[in-house]
């Protein structure tokens, strides 16, 4: 399974201990549907049901946008 998704930021993002979860620990989201990036906050749980070797566009790049497959993700040379 895979998504496709769109980063419009530029730069890095500085994580610190305020970024900390109740636990202790800072959680990275890589599912990229996350509304608190770079910090996970459970949208992942959308994707519990992905196919293996299909690839997703959620709408808006968001957890509760429709969800629909996608032929792929093609590059265009600048």
């Amino acid at each position: 399974m895979a998504r496709e998704i769109t980063h419009e930021e530029r730069g890095p993002t500085i994580l610190d201990d305020d970024d900390k979860g109740d636990d202790g620990l800072i959680y990275v989201c890589r599912c990229g549907l996350s509304d608190s990036q770079p910090l996970c906050d459970g949208s992942h749980r959308a994707t519990a049901d992905e196919e293996d070797g299909v690839v997703y566009k959620y709408e808006d790049d968001d957890a509760g946008g429709e969800r629909r497959a996608v032929d792929g993700i093609a590059f265009e040379d600048a």
